[in-house]
């Protein structure tokens, strides 16, 4: 899938995504994910329906839904390179995600963030609703 804006493009086909550039911000400059190596990266988009934002064919951002396409999603890696943020393409970006058509109907969409609340309240997030029903198994550098 595509939408198009202007001279920004997202699209969901994995072929067009620059897995290098993805890597490097995500292991260089993100809080979640920079111990991750290549291949987690790589076997991370392998399974997982992403989304790339582009700029006259430069990636200039990304976000994966690791979902069942049936009951679940999970919204990660979420990102806009520095000098493209405050054009509005990071909602642009959940705009065309919560859109999919293989993500309607979830019964629970969950993501974890430290500092971007106020951009996924806008697209229906919120604390977990029962938090003494979750339960997590995390790795000891987990963000």
């Amino acid at each position: 899938m595509e939408w198009h804006q202007g001279e920004y493009l997202i699209s969901t086909d994995r072929d067009k995504l620059q897995v290098d550039m993805i890597h490097r911000f995500l292991s260089e400059e993100s809080y979640w994910a920079n111990s991750r190596s290549m291949d987690q990266t790589r076997e991370a988009i392998t399974n997982s329906i992403c989304f790339g934002l582009f700029n006259e064919g430069r990636q200039i951002g990304f976000a994966r839904v690791v979902t069942d396409k049936a009951t679940f999603a999970y919204l990660g890696d979420v990102f806009i390179l520095s000098e493209f943020r405050g054009r509005g393409l990071s909602k642009w970006l959940m705009d065309a995600i919560i859109s999919h058509p293989d993500l309607q109907g979830l019964r629970r969409w969950v993501l974890a963030t430290r500092d971007a609340h106020e951009l996924y309240r806008k697209f229906g997030f919120d604390a977990l609703k029962f938090p003494e029903r979750w339960m997590e198994k995390a790795a000891p550098d987990a963000y």
